[in-house]
């Protein structure tokens, strides 16, 4: 299917209500705090540094350190990283501080949680509950929704209490976990509507994107409109099991699929990598459903026993999400691609809990990379002759947020121009979708609310921006 180009719109900045570029205001680069003190203080003192960077330093020391690393996080207000440690090992202490970190005295090892963890996988494995490492509390947090009770609540409370005093805890969630999957608008296959990831070039080159596994098992296609012509088909699914991601190739090989998150309101933020999540960091997810959203990692390497059956390997967040925002982007302000929305609990008027699968992880399994394989490096020349010139100057801000002017044309040429097109895709036709995903989501807005817009069928091919985001 070939895809048609869309014009060029000045990009505005959302108003007070919508709170998804309220978020995309953030999406500036943090500059890193200077250090006044001396040399020796500073190699003394807790280096300020990025969430990027905390979480490959965290990778790095946490082999290092082995049985005496109790895990770490990212203390986002301060920018810097700290490390627990288990025991009195000066040695060890040293080596945190070496590398910037700060160390916290902790009774827990990483290897202990792990081993706490397969025990809730033997004596817990029940629908409606999900576990991971809280390295703030250095506990393992366990959370059963609201379908857990009688003698299902009585076997995750004694399998908690079996792991000793102070190794897990127990909370209960208002909602029920579930992939957040719905028929619906955005992209569409057999009756589900889903969100889309990030696009990414497969190992022969092909143009592609990653969604979420559930949604790739739920159909083989998926189309742009509800009963619409397919535009990409399924190459690999995985959900339940060791993770939930899809990976889908465009039909048509010729599509310039950009590497940018659509945030809504003409703007974009450029994707450049995938990287690794830290607990702590702040992060960003675009769905079809609620738009913008923002929030933080609050565990990793986390299971949830969804009705369907166990996932394993999750970033777990607060960062809200619902039906249709499954597969959506989780991303960082410095444009690292970190998860695809899985599930969770709750809603974005209630909050709750919600899951993502790690792009790392994806990418490896099926053998991808973040990126278009030039077409949006290019300027996205598929429409707009002179691109090299769109991304900063229609972008209004959105250069600022080091996304845009890296896209140059490409998030004109269709990433930024149809931002409601992933959402009001389907809107229109899908009847109930403008109530509970267009009026959310910041492009729709911007978009008459994608009922009015028909422009998300006029999009047509405008999957080059619609597949950056969801």
């Amino acid at each position: 299917m070939s895809h048609r180009r869309i014009p060029k719109r000045k990009a505005i900045l959302a108003g007070a209500g919508a709170v998804g570029i309220a978020a995309a205001a953030i999406l500036l680069p943090h500059a890193n705090a200077s250090q006044s003190e001396s040399d020796s203080e500073a190699r003394s003192a807790p280096r300020t540094m990025s969430a990027a960077s905390a979480a490959d330093l965290v990778s790095k020391l946490g082999e290092k350190l082995g049985e005496a690393y109790g895990g770490a996080y990212y203390d986002a207000e301060k920018q810097q990283v700290v490390v627990n440690v288990v025991g009195n090992d000066n040695n060890v202490i040293v080596e945190v501080k070496k590398a910037g970190a700060l160390a916290r005295s902790v009774e827990n090892s990483a290897g202990e949680l792990k081993s706490a963890a397969s025990t809730l996988a033997e004596k817990a494995t029940i629908p409606g509950t999900a576990w991971a490492v809280d390295p703030k509390t250095n506990q393992i947090l366990v959370t059963a929704d609201r379908t857990v009770s009688g003698e299902r609540w009585d076997r995750i409370e004694s399998a908690v209490k079996s792991l000793g005093t102070g190794m897990a805890r127990i909370q209960k969630s208002a909602g029920e976990f579930k992939p957040f999957v719905e028929g619906g608008d955005a992209i569409f296959g057999g009756g589900a509507r889903c969100s889309l990831g990030f696009n990414v070039t497969t190992q022969d080159g092909s143009p592609g994107f990653l969604t979420a596994g559930h949604c790739g098992v739920a159909a083989e296609q998926w189309s742009e409109e509800p009963n619409g012509e397919p535009i990409g088909t399924v190459q690999a699914a995985t959900f339940p099991g060791d993770g939930d991601f899809a990976l889908v190739t465009y039909d048509d090989p010729a599509t310039q699929a950009a590497s940018t998150v659509d945030v809504g309101n003409g703007q974009t933020v450029s994707i450049t990598q995938a990287a690794d999540a830290a607990v702590g960091q702040e992060v960003f997810r675009m769905g079809s459903t609620t738009g913008l959203k923002d929030g933080s990692v609050t565990g990793l390497d986390a299971t949830v026993n969804y009705p369907e059956g166990t996932v394993t390997g999750l970033i777990q967040t607060d960062v809200c999400a619902e039906p249709g925002d499954s597969g959506g982007s989780l991303f960082t302000q410095d444009g690292s691609a970190i998860g695809l929305t899985s599930g969770g609990s709750g809603d974005c008027t209630a909050g709750g809990e919600t899951f993502f699968q790690p792009v790392t992880t994806a990418l490896a399994a099926v053998g991808a990379q973040i990126g278009d394989g030039g077409a949006a490096g290019d300027g996205g020349a598929e429409g707009n002759g002179g691109a090299a010139d769109g991304g900063a100057e229609d972008n209004g801000g959105a250069e600022d947020n080091g996304g845009a002017e890296d896209n140059g044309g490409a998030a004109d040429g269709g990433a930024t121009e149809d931002p409601g097109a992933q959402d009001n895709g389907g809107a229109a036709a899908d009847g109930g979708a403008a109530d509970d995903g267009a009026t959310a989501d910041p492009g729709a807005q911007d978009n008459g609310g994608a009922a009015g817009d028909g422009g998300a069928a006029d999009d047509g091919g405008a999957h080059d921006g619609l597949g950056q985001s969801g």
